[in-house]
């Protein structure tokens, strides 16, 4: 799967990310600085109707949010692996509590755990096309 979007049209890009990849719990997005891996997910968590601020959890490495689906509570762990070590500080910091629950996660840096990641895990792949564009791909990692 390949998409092209820009600022305008994300919240229809996101929602038709939902709708073709409902069966993913892990997701974990690669990307360079500035493409824009925060920017989509937030734009995820606006599909999912999330009840919190959505922010890049940069120093916090794991921020929870919550949404109401089917009439229950569920979660979204959105983890930002940029500041982190090795896999050693992310076992230690609970990450994998986070992408063996049953939750939704969304990772940005992800390949600095890729052992720790479920083998179902779907890689997301974000790159600038141009200042206001982004491609979306989705393949392994």
């Amino acid at each position: 799967m390949q998409k092209i979007y820009t600022l305008n049209n994300i919240e229809k890009a996101a929602q038709e990310f939902w709708v073709e990849n409902d069966q993913s719990r892990v997701f974990a997005f690669h990307g360079s600085m500035g493409a824009g891996k925060t920017t989509f997910i937030h734009a995820l968590c606006d599909q999912k109707k999330v009840m919190d601020v959505v922010s890049s959890p940069t120093f916090s490495l794991i921020n929870e949010y919550y949404f109401e689906e089917n009439g229950e509570e569920q979660k979204i762990y959105h983890i930002d692996l940029y500041r982190l070590k090795d896999e050693e500080e992310a076992i230690q910091a609970g990450i994998e509590d986070c992408i063996y629950s049953i939750h939704i996660c969304l990772i940005e840096w992800p390949e600095k755990i890729i052992k720790l990641l479920p083998a179902d895990s779907l890689h997301v792949y974000i790159e600038p096309v141009d200042s206001q564009t982004r491609r979306l791909s989705i393949g392994d990692n």
